[in-house]
């Protein structure tokens, strides 16, 4: 077993509120929602139809129609995400390359192929299984983004999938973190997608009622932290990280992006939806990423920070539990108060924006904070984006089911 350094050399994102990484973190900067009503669907009799949906994506700009056909909306997202990365890593593999069976896959998510398994079941209940795609499996299963992606750019080595809801992104990425820091792999494909406003999935959500109704205001739905919250904004796009071997990606030149410090696991053990109470789940994850790093401290947290009456509360009590004193001088923000909620692409997109206020020295903001809750008490950095030297922080994921994440990143 042995202990690499691993480092970020390329980034990679599609999301409702830029198609690449520049216009993304200017927008997160400015304080900008993302969140706006839903027209890919007819949500004109759900209680929530807000959400973060990408307006303008067109997969043909990448790949024939032909190809794209194959793959549910969520394996596209994940594939161009991935050569966004890629390219800006600068690396390219061909198929006869050796160096090919060093470089892998690790994808996480939520759901996968939605769109495909509800259009598929119509299909079968209104038409019967002779008019199923032959495509209809292989799009939906949720593994085929990263196997869309090895093969598309010639990535033999590890390939997996993490399916731990809203965890999920943020496991693939310490996953894939611990692939290479162990010797199995030098460069790894590393995040997650979700394409999940679809009618079955913003209809199930909505009956659990996780979700804001607040149609009437969709900027203003997406509230962390704030007294008057009610409920999460669903979102989808896709985010990924190239890692890679810390001497590997200094031999051969890469831009360093930022250092992947420490990664913390742990489970609630305790009701399928909601966090234990207190937050022992996230803070053992926390405590865990913090040993890992050897670090007692961070900079910054991009918290979890749903938007949720049960996840707010109990990551700020979280929080104090791992930091106590220190916890009130913890620059703490919310990105999904302008990403909505990216389910299991979230790990990725959070650790993206961590990784770019390191390399910036500007912390996000969490917007529409107007009415504190004295159950949240913390430093969030409300409505503006703040100017500060970071030099580690920290990104929590927390999935239903009780799956606690925590990942570390540091300036390269």
């Amino acid at each position: 077993m042995q202990n690499r350094r691993v480092v970020v050399t390329g980034l990679g994102t599609v999301s409702s509120l830029g198609a690449t990484i520049e216009p993304f973190w200017k927008n997160v900067q400015a304080g900008t929602s993302g969140i706006s009503r839903i027209e890919s669907i007819d949500v004109s009799d759900m209680a929530t139809q807000i959400g973060g949906e990408i307006k303008d994506f067109d997969i043909e700009e990448f790949m024939p129609k032909r190809q794209s056909r194959r793959m549910d909306r969520y394996d596209q997202l994940f594939w161009v995400a991935s050569k966004r990365a890629l390219d800006d890593a600068g690396l390219e593999y061909e198929e006869d390359d050796p160096t090919a069976y060093r470089a892998g896959v690790l994808v996480g998510t939520g759901i996968g192929g939605v769109e495909t398994f509800e259009d598929q079941f119509y299909v079968l209940f209104n038409e019967g299984p002779r008019r199923l795609s032959p495509f209809g499996i292989t799009k939906i299963i949720s593994n085929m983004a990263g196997g869309m992606v090895s093969i598309d750019f010639n990535l033999f080595g590890p390939n997996s999938c993490v399916v731990t809801a809203c965890a999920a992104s943020a496991n693939a990425i310490g996953d894939a973190a611990a692939i290479i820091a162990r010797g199995a792999a030098d460069v790894m494909v590393a995040g997650g997608a979700e394409a999940p406003l679809t009618r079955f999935a913003v209809g199930g959500f909505g009956q659990a009622r996780a979700m804001s109704t607040r149609n009437d205001d969709p900027q203003g739905a997406s509230r962390p932290f704030d007294a008057d919250r009610d409920g999460f904004v669903m979102a989808e796009g896709a985010a990924v990280l190239i890692l890679e071997e810390r001497e590997h990606a200094i031999a051969r030149g890469a831009t360093i992006h930022a250092e992947f410090l420490g990664y913390g696991m742990a489970a609630d053990g305790y009701h399928i939806t909601l966090p234990r109470p207190g937050g022992a789940g996230a803070a053992a994850a926390m405590t865990a990423a913090l040993t890992d790093a050897e670090l007692d401290s961070v900079d910054y947290i991009n918290a979890h920070g749903t938007s949720t009456q049960a996840n707010d509360v109990t990551e700020t009590l979280a929080i104090k539990t791992v930091f106590g004193e220190r916890a009130g001088d913890i620059p703490i923000s919310s990105s999904k108060s302008m990403t909505g909620h990216m389910l299991g692409a979230a790990g990725a997109i959070e650790s993206l924006v961590c990784i770019l206020t390191i390399r910036d020295g500007v912390i996000a903001p969490t917007i529409n904070y107007t009415t504190p809750d004295p159950e949240c008490d913390l430093d969030y950095v409300p409505n503006e984006a703040r100017e500060v030297t970071v030099n580690t922080a920290m990104t929590n994921s927390f999935g239903f089911g009780g799956h606690n994440v925590s990942l570390i990143w540091g300036r390269p």
